[in-house]
């Protein structure tokens, strides 16, 4: 079976709103650093990078929302078990 389905171009309900959360948590990210760089309490610092990792784990939660509502619904009518297959490495990946 090919790889087409990889490289496949539909829209999903919530590009839009995971492109915005994934630059805010890159801005909020960045501050991290500055607040590393600047030598800034490290209990802080940690209280900051736990938001971060908040904020990126929702966006994963979107994103995988995303996948089975668009992608995973045509897979399984099209009978696509490598898609299923790789949705199921991706979320082990994710939930480590």
């Amino acid at each position: 079976m090919s790889n087409e389905h990889t490289h496949h171009n539909h829209d999903h309900k919530h590009t839009k709103e995971v492109s915005n959360r994934l630059a805010r948590a890159i801005g909020h990210l960045q501050k991290v650093k500055q607040m590393v760089d600047s030598g800034e309490d490290c209990s802080e610092v940690l209280i900051q990078l736990a938001a971060v990792r908040s904020a990126i784990n929702n966006t994963g939660k979107l994103i995988l929302k995303d996948h089975l509502e668009h992608c995973i619904v045509h897979a399984v009518e099209d009978g696509d078990e490598e898609m299923l297959d790789e949705l199921n490495a991706a979320i082990d990946k994710f939930i480590k």
